[in-house]
This record gives C-alpha cells, sequence and structure tokens, in this order.
C-alpha cells in the first residue's frame, strides 16, 4: 500500500533537488557547488549528445563548468526544466523531464533543448542523486 503522505514528502524532496540541480547552471552565479550537496560522491553524470558518451564524476563534471559559466566566454547562460515526471519507489526514484538552456557564447547568442533523466536513491541524509544522462536536441530532430 502507497503512503500518500511520504510520496508527496518524497516527491516535493525531489523536486527541491531538481530545482536545485538546474538552477546550478546559471553563468556568472557560482552555484555549483550545490551540486555536492545533492549528489553521491560517487555519482555518474553522463553527456550522449550524439557522439560517444562522456561519463564524469562529481568533480570532473563540476570543474569544467565553473571555468566555462564563470570565465566570461559564455554570458547570460541559464538552464532550466520545461516539464517533467517524477517515479518513486521505495528508495530508489527517477525523474525524467524536457528542458531548454540559453545563452551568448563568444558574443554568439544561442539556444537549446534536450532531455535529462536523474536518478535517486534514498539516504540516512535524504534523497540525492545517483546517475544522471542527457541529450540535446540535434538539427533536423
Amino acid at each position: 500500500m502507497i503512503d500518500a503522505a511520504r510520496d508527496g514528502d518524497d516527491r516535493a524532496a525531489i523536486a527541491d533537488i531538481v530545482r536545485t540541480f538546474f538552477a546550478a547552471f546559471t553563468s556568472g552565479a557560482d552555484r555549483l557547488d550545490a551540486l555536492r550537496q545533492v549528489f553521491l560522491p560517487g555519482a555518474v553524470i553522463v553527456r550522449t549528445c550524439g557522439g560517444e558518451p562522456t561519463v564524469y564524476g562529481v568533480d570532473g563534471f563540476i570543474a569544467p563548468r565553473r571555468q566555462l559559466l564563470a570565465g566570461g566566454t559564455l554570458t547570460g547562460f541559464r538552464e532550466w526544466e520545461l516539464s517533467g515526471r517524477t517515479e518513486v519507489f521505495g528508495d530508489i526514484a527517477q525523474h525524467f523531464c524536457a528542458y531548454a538552456k540559453e545563452g551568448v557564447q563568444d558574443g554568439t547568442p544561442f539556444s537549446g533543448r534536450g532531455m535529462k533523466t536523474l536518478q535517486f536513491v534514498r539516504t540516512g541524509a535524504g534523497w540525492r542523486i545517483s546517475a544522471v544522462a542527457w541529450d540535446d536536441e540535434r538539427a533536423g530532430e
């Protein structure tokens, strides 16, 4: 039997983590350290985007994004969720969502969209991201 109150609390906690995740990707504001609080230390992050997947650990994922978001060549950047759904079963959950992004790279405005999947596990400290994977839309799709 599903405990509706616990399910609602779980979904709210996961929604907070998803908001923290997307809020980290904003140029000029250093919000990337917040990711360390929502990821498991051994989390896996995978970028697919049309070629061989690139697999990151938490530090390997954060470091180049910090340089990109704070380096001055990428301005006005932000990324946000368009729509998504969360499924919870016991101590595991997943959030699958569409997202958008926009910014100015080296003086040229750009925008894009894609899909992300975030996997969660319940820990003694609450829900944490165990894995993330994403794929950007490509021209003609």
